[in-house]
């Protein structure tokens, strides 16, 4: 699933997407906008879509919102000005694995459900520990795949439908722990399952 794949899919959810998905990331979006919420500093949120956690943020928190998906970025723009966000600074097209903001320059960034989005996770890990500034953090939300069993089974069928879908079905834990493990400048906060049923998972991560 390449960076064309992610963008017509996500064209095609962009008009439904608030429909389909509101109710199930509620949970995850108001997570990270909590742990994330840093008044008077400055957060990424990084696949920022429709922007539907944007509202969930302290309104004296300042937003910078990038995403690939430019018909996405219309809807989150739309959101913020029918909502008076005034501290949504910026919502820009950007690709997750290229950011184009200089080293150690936010309090924190967010990822809500994109590491499974995008075609190399380990690099945009990397973009995002490199623009985050020491002591600040980074907030994921994600759905980990299955080990084994009939759920496992169901993603990695689900898994070949990966282009259509937008994300990849069957996307293990490994991936983010072991780029933990390689980098000695982050460190694993926090990891802990959420609703609904513990579909998804919230992981903070400290830059040193």
């Amino acid at each position: 699933m390449g960076n064309k794949d992610v963008k017509r899919s996500y064209a095609r959810w962009a008009p439904v997407y608030d429909l389909v998905f509101t109710l199930a990331m509620y949970p995850g979006r108001k997570a990270v906008a909590a742990a994330a919420d840093r008044p008077f500093g400055q957060v990424l949120d990084v696949g920022v879509g429709t922007g539907l956690e944007l509202p969930m943020f302290d309104h004296r928190t300042r937003l910078i919102g990038v995403d690939l998906s430019e018909p996405m970025l219309r809807r989150a723009q739309s959101r913020a000005v029918a909502k008076h966000l005034a501290n949504v600074e910026g919502l820009l097209v950007m690709d997750a694995t290229n950011l184009a903001f200089p080293d150690d320059h936010f309090d924190a960034a967010v990822a809500p459900f994109v590491l499974t989005v995008v075609p190399e996770p380990e690099v945009t890990l990397d973009e995002l520990a490199r623009v985050v500034k020491p002591g600040g953090e980074i907030i994921l939300v994600n759905h980990i795949g299955a080990a084994k069993g009939p759920i496992a089974w169901i993603e990695r069928g689900l898994g070949k439908l990966s282009a259509e879908l937008g994300w990849r079905p069957e996307f293990p834990w490994s991936i983010l722990g072991d780029w933990i493990d390689a980098n000695p400048n982050v460190r694993l906060v926090e990891r802990r399952k959420l609703p609904p049923f513990g579909l998804f998972t919230l992981a903070r991560i400290e830059k040193l």
